[in-house]
C-alpha cells in the first residue's frame, strides 16, 4: 500500500483532538486536588483523634507538669518594687501599647500572656531604666511570638521600630532580645493562664462567650500588681468561676481540679472589673469576642442598682391583735380572769351558788353573758348546808365577816373599761 501524501499547502485540523485533551487534563487535575483535600482531612481527623486519646490518657501527667512549670516561673513582685526608675503607675501605659501591637499582628492569646510573664520576670532580675521600659516590652513580645505563633505572623524588627516611632534603633531590639533570653537562662516555656483555662474547659461543651469572658477578665488582671505573683492555674480557676457567675452559667458540682478555686482571688478579681482599660474594653466589645465587654458593663450596672435599692424590713409586732370572731382571722383567746387580789395573792373566784352573795352571782353571770361566754348552771348545795345557812347564827356571823373581806377585794372593772384598755389585768 502506497503512502498517500497530503496535498501541498493543506494542513490537517487537529482542533477536536486538542479540546478533548484539555478536558481530560482538567478532570484529572480536579480529581487530584480532591484526593489531596480528602487525604488532608483524614490526616487532620486522625491527628485530632490521637491527640484526644493522648490527652485523655496522659491528662494527669500533663497537668502536673504544667503546675510544676507554673510554680517555677512566677515573677517576684518584691524585686520589682525596689526598681529605681520603674513604677507601677507606668505599667498600664506599656500594657496598652503591647495589647494594641498584639491585636495589630493578630497573634495568639497565649503570646500576650507569655510576653507579660517574660517582661515581669526580667524586671524582677534586672534594673530597668525608664527609657528602656518599652524596649524590654517589645523584646518580650518578639520572643513570645517566635515561641508560639506562626512564622508569617511574627512581627519584624522594622515593624516594631515603626510602632515605637523610631525611638530605638534596630540593633537595640536585637541586643535587648538577646539580653532578655540570657537573663532568664533561655527558659521561655511558661504555661499561661489561657492554657489552664482551656484545660479547665475540656470536659464541657464549647461555650465561646464563657471563654471570651474569661480572657477578658484575665487581661484586666494583667494591669494590677496584686495578680502578678499569682500562679496561672489559680487565676484561671478563679476567673472561670467569676465568668460563670457573670454569665449566669451553672457552677460544676464535681470536686475535680477545675472546680476548686480560691474565693479570695475571686473577690479580688471582682473588685477590679469596674474600671477596665479602654484598650481592653474596646477590644472585647467587638463581635469577634462575643461583645463580652458590653455584657460585663450591663452586669455591673444591675449589681449597682440592686445595691442602691432600699431594703424594707417587716414591722415587729409588740402587741397581740384582738380576736375577730366574726371574720375568723385568728385563734380565739381565753378570756382573762379578773379576780380580786388580797395582799398580792389571787383570791378564789366568787361562787354564785352561795346564798349570802346572790346579787354578786347574778352580776357575774350577766357579765359573762354580755361577753358571749357560755355559762353553766351552778351545782346545787346539800340540804344540810342549806338549812344551816338559813339559821340566825349563820346570818349574824356572815354579817360580821363580809365588811372585813370587802376591804381587800378589788372592784370588778366595768365592760366599757375592758374594751378600752385590753391590757388591764385587774391586779394591783
Amino acid at each position: 500500500m502506497d503512502y498517500i501524501r497530503p496535498r501541498s499547502g493543506v494542513q490537517p485540523c487537529d482542533t477536536f483532538f486538542i479540546e478533548d485533551d484539555l478536558r481530560v487534563q482538567a478532570e484529572k487535575q480536579a480529581k487530584q486536588e480532591h484526593d489531596k483535600l480528602v487525604a488532608r482531612e483524614r490526616q487532620f481527623a486522625l491527628a485530632s483523634q490521637l491527640s484526644r486519646i493522648t490527652s485523655t490518657d496522659l491528662r494527669d501527667e500533663i497537668l502536673q507538669h504544667m503546675l510544676k512549670m507554673d510554680a517555677q516561673t512566677i515573677p517576684d513582685v518584691e524585686s520589682i518594687d525596689i526598681q529605681t526608675e520603674i513604677q507601677w503607675f507606668m505599667r498600664p501605659y506599656l500594657l496598652d501599647f503591647l495589647i494594641e501591637a498584639h491585636t495589630a499582628f493578630s497573634l495568639l492569646p497565649s503570646t500576650l500572656f507569655l510576653a507579660i510573664n517574660l517582661l515581669d520576670r526580667y524586671c524582677s532580675k534586672r534594673v530597668v531604666y525608664k527609657r528602656h521600659y518599652q524596649l524590654v516590652g517589645c523584646a518580650a513580645l518578639l520572643i513570645a511570638a517566635k515561641y508560639n505563633d506562626k512564622k508569617d505572623r511574627v512581627p519584624t524588627v522594622k515593624e516594631l521600630r515603626s510602632m515605637c516611632c523610631s525611638l530605638y534603633d534596630e540593633d537595640m531590639f536585637i541586643q535587648m532580645e538577646w539580653h532578655v533570653l540570657q537573663t532568664l537562662g533561655w527558659a521561655v516555656g511558661h504555661p499561661t493562664v489561657d492554657e489552664f483555662l482551656s484545660v479547665a474547659l475540656l470536659d464541657e461543651p464549647f461555650d465561646a462567650e464563657l471563654e471570651h469572658m474569661g480572657l477578658y477578665i484575665l487581661e484586666i488582671s494583667l494591669f494590677h500588681r496584686d495578680f502578678v505573683s499569682k500562679t496561672s492555674s489559680e487565676l484561671a480557676r478563679a476567673t472561670l468561676a467569676l465568668a460563670r457567675c457573670i454569665l449566669n452559667r451553672p457552677q460544676p458540682r464535681h470536686t475535680d481540679w477545675a472546680a476548686q478555686y480560691d474565693s479570695t482571688t475571686l473577690v479580688a478579681l471582682s473588685q477590679q472589673l469596674h474600671q477596665p482599660s479602654s484598650v481592653v474594653a474596646r477590644k472585647y466589645a467587638s463581635a469577634q469576642f462575643s461583645r463580652v465587654a458590653k455584657t460585663l458593663e450591663h452586669f455591673l450596672a444591675r449589681q449597682a442598682a440592686l445595691a442602691s435599692y432600699p431594703r424594707c424590713t417587716p414591722p415587729v409586732e409588740t402587741e397581740s391583735k384582738p380576736y375577730m370572731a366574726d371574720m375568723g382571722l385568728a385563734t380565739p383567746q381565753k378570756p382573762r380572769e379578773l379576780g380580786a387580789v388580797t395582799r398580792g395573792y389571787l383570791t378564789p373566784p366568787i361562787t354564785p351558788e352561795n346564798m349570802p352573795f346572790p346579787a354578786l352571782g347574778q352580776m357575774a353571770a350577766a357579765q359573762e353573758m354580755g361577753r358571749g361566754v357560755p355559762t353553766c348552771s351552778p351545782s346545787p348545795a346539800p340540804e344540810s348546808e342549806m338549812q344551816y345557812m338559813a339559821t340566825d347564827a349563820y346570818q349574824q356571823q356572815e354579817a360580821m365577816y363580809i365588811p372585813q373581806q370587802s376591804q381587800h377585794l378589788v372592784p370588778f372593772p366595768p365592760q366599757s373599761q375592758m374594751a378600752i384598755d385590753p391590757t388591764y389585768s385587774g391586779m394591783m
